[in-house]
């Protein structure tokens, strides 16, 4: 039952679009290649930003993740695969549950798409639930940092990944039956992974698409002890030998395997006027959660709380989580080739999420359910003398629910509808762009006797713009300056929190009374190439008013939205204050030399955030400064890299945080194209952290507890015949 107005117009909405693109004579744009690439032949090229164009024309920070780099980079999650990139860290909630982290910003700032619609998962409300996003089925990752990532949604401040498969066609085959396969081997985990994709052309225009994919990992093996320094310290003082135990404990992180099974079926309808496509897939994710091991005698907030006596280690229970998501895609495009519009553009999903926490005797804990609709319809304008354009509606529903005994939301539902435009004009050396948004959110809770007597209800109606302009100053160099503000509509789990969460350790508590968070931002970019070179540059500066954030509060506070309980966590309470987030990312590349048949090739990412805020100090959990660099021999069908990324230390931190000591990773990694005139075909061996470090990322809640693989030897082969 479609139980609201905005929901049965959501549906209605797509409905009619789905029925439209069908009515053309013929589908699919003009611009897919017969290597499968999206819209434009060139590798450069960023779909995500709404009117596809070239990363050099793009006012904001963007990277684009393909080919053999995505290959080498290829991990378990999202978060993982991406952490290299610059201005990207991780929450690295163990090996199993890492979502991307851009700029500093995590969680509700940051979405999250496949091929330009919401992951539909609970990722944004906790950081041990795993984003339902495979990473071995992407064909390409684009990134978008900055003020163009709030055309895909107000609570996109931070950015946009977006990850774009090939579940709907966007090409005919030239083969009667086309294979992609890629299968891995990763030490570390004992990971041992691979997927499969199938399209065959029924006739010229149809094609019909099936997949699947399996991984399945044990315990991670790490590269030094399990607790931080900080950590080992109280845990040697205890009086319990167990906990001293603990203090010594190195080697694997218990409760940190995995298996990960997916399956999906699509087709398209592709001609020369447009396409009409649509896809199902159902996934299934069982893994550990790495539980804290305990450093010091039982306390007022942990008295009650059950422990495992296990080999590994004195700590509280060991959880697992039994995740599934059953998913409907639709994508449809009409070429109309008309004086002002070019084409119209169609995307819309469904999917209905569930996942369950395993205690270790077999009980289900806690269900988290969630189901999830989004619809964006897209009027791409026609170039008319370097003006370009495109506008569009968006609407997504979200209906929330948890049920257990650590429920700490009661059942919510989310109604969003969105109005936004890109403009933009090219003079020649000057570029001119501007672009709106208009979102009306509506967040409703339903009564709840253990948490809320009566139903809340909220409105917001958030405005966001941005003005930007960029200039050449010499050829292949350009300079660009983009000014933004934005608002953002609290979250359900901003204003309705109200319990214990066992996966951040925490009494939550939200307010229902927030108002929106507004921000200023201006980002100032410089790009260049040239013969043998690259380089970019974005440096960012955002004032928040109204920013909301966690902070530990007294006890009572929570003991009176609690009914006078007794504390289980400490009690973290939601807060709105003024804040500033700034910050820059670079990266660089230069050709040295030509030696024979290779190019010897060095790059470099450099990144770094710094957020304050007002009344508070320092944000809780921003990425430290990282400078990545290295060397590559590039061959026709033969290359081989190395590189060392240095992370420092992180001594700027809240009062309840600990300082993270830095540390240098070393990797090196040789690719094989064993085909002649088949680039996508290729075996690769790698080896990440090879001196077998300890390394821990400051971003995590679980840093202190879970730090990232030793010496990970993988050997990965790509398929494509």
């Amino acid at each position: 039952m479609l139980r609201s107005p905005s929901l049965r117009a959501g549906c209605a909405l797509t409905a009619l679009c789905l029925a439209w693109p069908a009515a053309a004579q013929t589908a699919a744009p003009a611009d897919t290649q017969a290597d499968g690439s999206y819209h434009d032949p060139r590798s450069d090229i960023v779909v995500t930003a709404l009117i596809p164009r070239s990363q050099g024309d793009i006012l904001s920070g963007t990277s684009i993740v393909t080919g053999e780099e995505l290959t080498r980079s290829l991990r378990p999650t999202i978060g993982e695969t991406l952490a290299r990139q610059p201005g990207v860290s991780a929450t690295s909630f163990g090996p199993n549950a890492s979502r991307p982290i851009l700029r500093g910003f995590q969680g509700e700032r940051v979405r999250i798409l496949t091929d330009g619609i919401g992951s539909f998962d609970v990722s944004n409300t906790s950081v041990d639930h795993a984003v339902a996003i495979n990473p071995l089925t992407a064909d390409r990752i684009e990134v978008l940092r900055g003020p163009s990532a709030l055309l895909y949604g107000s609570s996109a401040i931070g950015g946009v990944v977006n990850v774009i498969d090939s579940r709907i066609p966007r090409r005919v085959p030239d083969e009667a039956i086309h294979i992609d396969a890629i299968g891995t081997y990763g030490s570390a985990a004992n990971e041992r992974s691979g997927s499969g994709e199938i399209e065959v052309p029924l006739t010229e225009n149809f094609v019909v698409h099936v997949d699947g994919s399996y991984s399945k990992t044990d315990n991670l093996r790490t590269g030094g002890y399990i607790l931080s320094k900080a950590m080992r310290e109280i845990a040697a003082a205890s009086d319990e030998e167990e906990i001293q135990d603990n203090a010594r404990l190195k080697g694997k992180l218990a409760n940190t395997a995995a298996e990960v099974w997916e399956v999906a079926g699509g087709f398209a309808y592709i001609g020369d006027g447009g396409n009409l496509g649509m896809s199902i897939s159902h996934s299934e994710n069982t893994y550990g959660v790495p539980s804290r091991l305990e450093v010091a005698e039982e306390d007022d907030h942990d008295h009650d709380h059950d422990h495992d006596h296990e080999e590994e280690g004195h700590s509280h229970e060991n959880v697992t989580l039994a995740m599934k998501q059953t998913r409907a895609d639709l994508r449809g495009e009409v070429a109309v080739n008309g004086g002002f519009l070019d084409s119209i553009r169609l995307r819309a999903g469904w999917a209905d999420y569930q996942h369950q926490e395993i205690e270790p005797s077999g009980e289900v804990g806690t269900t988290f359910k969630n189901q999830s609709m989004e619809s964006r319809l897209e009027f791409v304008q026609a170039d008319r003398n370097g003006w370009q354009g495109a506008s569009g509606a968006q609407f997504f529903t979200r209906r929330f629910q948890a049920d257990g005994e650590e429920k700490f939301l009661p059942k919510n539902q989310t109604d969003q509808f969105g109005l936004f435009t890109l403009q933009s004009l090219d003079l020649g050396d000057t570029r001119l762009e501007a672009g709106a948004r208009y979102e009306h959110t509506k967040l409703q809770s339903d009564p709840d006797a253990d948490l809320f007597a009566e139903a809340s209800q909220r409105s917001f109606n958030a405005l966001s713009g941005s003005l930007g302009i960029s200039q050449a100053i010499m050829p292949g160099w350009r300079v660009g300056l983009n000014l933004s503000r934005s608002e953002r509509a609290p979250s359900a789990e901003e204003l309705f929190a109200r319990g214990n969460h066992a996966g951040t350790q925490a009494f939550e508590l939200g307010n229902s009374d927030f108002g929106k968070e507004k921000s200023w931002g201006v980002e100032g970019t410089l790009r260049g190439s040239g013969n043998g070179y690259s380089f970019s540059l974005a440096a960012y500066h955002n004032w928040f008013s109204g920013f909301i954030y966690e902070s530990v509060v007294d006890d009572s506070v929570c003991q009176a939205a609690n009914g006078g309980a007794e504390m289980e966590f400490p009690c973290y309470a939601y807060a709105q204050a003024d804040a500033r987030y700034y910050g820059f990312e670079a990266e660089a590349s230069v050709k040295l030399a030509q030696v024979g048949s290779y190019a010897i090739n060095i790059d470099g990412v450099a990144d770094y955030v710094r957020a304050t805020i007002k009344g508070n100090g320092p944000a809780p959990r921003i990425p430290p400064f990282r400078l990545l660099g290295g060397i590559e021999a590039q061959g026709a069908r033969l290359s081989a890299r190395a590189e060392l990324e240095h992370v420092f230390e992180q001594d700027r931190v809240t009062d309840f945080e600990t300082p993270t000591d830095g540390f240098t990773m070393v990797n090196a990694s040789i690719s094989f194209k064993p085909l002649a005139g088949n680039d996508r075909t290729t075996l690769m061996l790698s080896a990440n952290n090879i001196f077998d470090v300890e390394a821990r990322r400051h971003a995590s809640f679980l840093k202190d507890f879970a730090p990232l693989a030793g010496r990970d030897i993988r050997l990965t082969a790509r398929i494509s015949i």
